[in-house]
């Protein structure tokens, strides 16, 4: 599958299509093939997050620390961004009672990320909903 990718902070630039694995989903999720995500100031954020200094950062300096540990000290950790889609619900774990496939979904997956592909696995009780 594809996904928009970047292996290092900066501008726009280094946003890049990759082929990845595609997930699959543990018991209790579903894998969305996703049509929309939303891109939103914390994605521009977490992509240049190595040129915010702390005097810039919007919160204390407390998140700034925690931030640049969670985000990734030289890289990202995640490198796929995006944390608001829509889709439809391709497949489902086998504890799974919700959600069925086909069924239109939208959700938000947090500081998980992961909305810039083609396919994500989210978990039944997330903020996910039916369309």
């Amino acid at each position: 599958m594809n996904a928009v990718v970047y292996k290092k902070y900066g501008g726009p630039e280094v946003l890049h299509t990759a082929e990845i694995e595609k997930p699959e989903p543990e018991k209790n999720e579903v894998r969305v093939k996703v049509y929309a995500a939303g891109v939103n100031f914390g994605d521009l954020t977490a992509r240049n997050f190595r040129s915010i200094s702390p005097g810039a950062f919007t919160m204390p300096f407390l998140f700034w620390v925690l931030a640049r540990f969670a985000f990734g000290l030289t890289k990202p950790k995640q490198p796929i961004l995006g944390n608001e889609f829509a889709g439809v619900v391709d497949t489902t774990g086998a504890d799974i009672k919700k959600f069925r496939k086909g069924q239109h979904v939208f959700g938000y997956t947090g500081e998980k990320m992961g909305a810039y592909a083609q396919y994500l696995c989210i978990g039944e009780d997330s903020f996910l909903r039916q369309a």
